[in-house]
């Protein structure tokens, strides 16, 4: 059986004793979290979240992308959140890498160049690309001044969180 079925047949059980029809569609906590793919990162774990607490965007790297940016717009202006966190990790894969490698290494796997992805976004430092993405959501325009942006990095090793600031050299 595939790990798709697997989980499928999970999804039975859970719809079988399925509780939480009633939560409202904006977050309860009025949070938002940007945060890396990783499957070691256990956003609502971490952060000590229940079902409906938060809106949780995820992708590799914990970036502030254009669609990243489009859900945190959204989750302020029709839903109400309140406050944003961007989340990074130790022994991050997209410190693995550079972008332009990676893309040589796929044209030669598959054969065939493309456009998108444009960037893959690969980074060196971790506390430095939460930096960047703290500064890139806090920039937007379309996201008010008042509204909180706070970065963490999440130790895989150790499970907690340390804060970036979004001025160099202050971690807490």
């Amino acid at each position: 059986m595939s790990v798709t079925e697997e989980t499928i047949k999970a999804n039975v059980i859970y719809a079988q004793n399925f509780a939480l029809g009633h939560l409202p569609m904006p977050p309860a906590r009025k949070l938002a979290v940007v945060a890396c793919m990783d499957a070691r990162l256990m956003v609502d774990r971490v952060l000590g979240l229940e079902t409906g607490d938060a809106h949780i965007i995820r992708n590799a790297g914990g970036l502030a992308t254009d669609d990243a940016l489009r859900s945190l717009i959204i989750s302020h202006h029709l839903l109400g959140t309140q406050e944003f966190i961007i989340i990074n990790h130790t022994d991050c894969g997209m410190l693995t890498f550079k972008d332009e490698d990676l893309r040589t290494k796929l044209q030669q796997q598959t054969g065939t160049a493309t456009d998108t992805p444009a960037h893959f976004h690969a980074f060196s430092d971790v506390e430095e690309n939460v930096r960047q993405q703290i500064e890139k959501v806090k920039g937007h325009p379309w996201i008010p001044r008042q509204i909180p942006v706070r970065g963490f990095i999440y130790d895989v090793g150790t499970g907690r969180l340390s804060e970036v600031h979004a001025s160099h050299g202050q971690t807490g």
